[in-house]
């Protein structure tokens, strides 16, 4: 897995240009399900008419290319640098990771900072993402290098947003809040906070218990002065769906983690739409 020469350029004219709008999926916390949401935020919007691509940035858990069953896909050269891996015969969601880079599925990145940052300016600057009606970028947990090093590259491409994700408990919130802070630190414009694992739901009654309690992202947002987006509750058909890289959006419009999936896609849409695109 060698990177290739010439990082360290400027961006190719194009490359970005067709994109209209970029949403990096955030959260202090690791195991809130990033990853999830945005896979389907990546779906809902596909299934809103939008043309999306998803770049994941999490180097070391790159877990997007299971849960659109793209694992094993062929990154492929073009003039103008990688083409992304399609995941739907309409070609209306492509997705790039690390994880079509690796020889074994699993392989371990084991890679100090400078060398991530440059995988990560890579991606942004050398994948042919043609036209675009969002980008969603899928990051580790954290305010690291990757996080930087991701808001650098591609903070001349705007608008850029953010969306954080967070589950209930009050030290998953904690995590988040500085999440918070980081984005204000950096200028980066916060979209909202979704809450996942928001409860569960029995898949014999559909009674929804709240294991992890409940409101903790709605109340942060509310004090943050962020849009809340919505609660997306823990559901055994959304789950399965992942793990066998399945369109749960399509699949599962009974499902009760479905309208709240939905409505935070569409408040997507309605944010963005107001911005003049």
């Amino acid at each position: 897995m060698n990177a290739a020469t010439g990082m360290d350029a400027a961006a190719e004219p194009g490359n970005l240009a067709g994109v209209r709008h970029i949403i990096l999926i955030l959260s202090g916390k690791g195991g809130v399900g990033k990853s999830t949401i945005s896979t389907e935020l990546a779906l809902a919007l596909r299934h809103a008419g939008k043309k999306v691509g998803i770049l994941d940035v999490d180097l070391c858990g790159p877990s997007i290319p299971q849960m659109l069953r793209a694992q094993g896909r062929t990154v492929h050269q073009c003039d103008s640098g990688w083409v992304p891996v399609f995941v739907d015969q309409e070609q209306s969601v492509s997705l790039m990771s690390v994880g079509f880079l690796l020889e074994k599925p699993d392989q371990a990145v084991v890679w100090r900072g400078p060398k991530k940052n440059a995988l990560i300016k890579q991606f942004v600057c050398d994948v042919a993402w043609g036209q675009l009606d969002y980008l969603i970028v899928d990051t580790p947990p954290g305010t690291s290098d990757e996080h930087m090093a991701a808001v650098d590259a591609l903070r001349p491409y705007s608008p850029l947003g953010a969306l954080l994700v967070t589950t209930p408990q009050a030290v998953s919130v904690g995590d988040v809040r500085r999440e918070l802070t980081f984005c204000r630190k950096i200028g980066l414009r916060v979209i909202g906070i979704v809450e996942n694992m928001s409860g569960f739901v029995c898949p014999h009654c559909s009674e929804c218990t709240n294991i992890f309690s409940r409101g903790g992202g709605e109340e942060l947002a509310r004090h943050a002065g962020v849009p809340f987006l919505g609660s997306v509750p823990l559901d055994p058909q959304l789950t399965r769906s992942l793990e066998e890289g399945r369109d749960f959006i399509q699949e599962f419009p009974q499902s009760p983690a479905f309208p709240a999936l939905f409505a935070i896609a569409q408040k997507i849409l309605n944010e963005t739409s107001s911005q003049g695109s």
